[in-house]
């Protein structure tokens, strides 16, 4: 039921989305929405602690997602 969910609610974010962003920025972003979503998860209902290690990596991805996002991205050749 989620993924249907998650689906239906995808396929026109990515359409309204390619306007403004490339397909790789998009999938960035998908990415780093959903990890968000998971720590809140494994936190919260699973209980788990964030580990030094973690956090360090989810910078790491924090950082790469910005020089993905900040920078204009090439005009595509038609």
């Amino acid at each position: 039921m989620t993924t249907i969910l998650l689906l239906v609610l995808a396929v026109p974010a990515n359409r309204l989305g390619y306007a403004e962003f490339s397909g790789f920025q998009l999938k960035i972003i998908q990415k780093v929405i959903t990890l968000i979503v998971f720590i809140v998860f494994a936190t919260t209902i699973l209980k788990e602690k964030i580990a030094w290690n973690y956090i360090v990596a989810f910078v790491f991805l924090g950082v790469a997602a910005f020089f993905a996002l900040a920078f204009q991205a090439p005009p595509v050749a038609v």
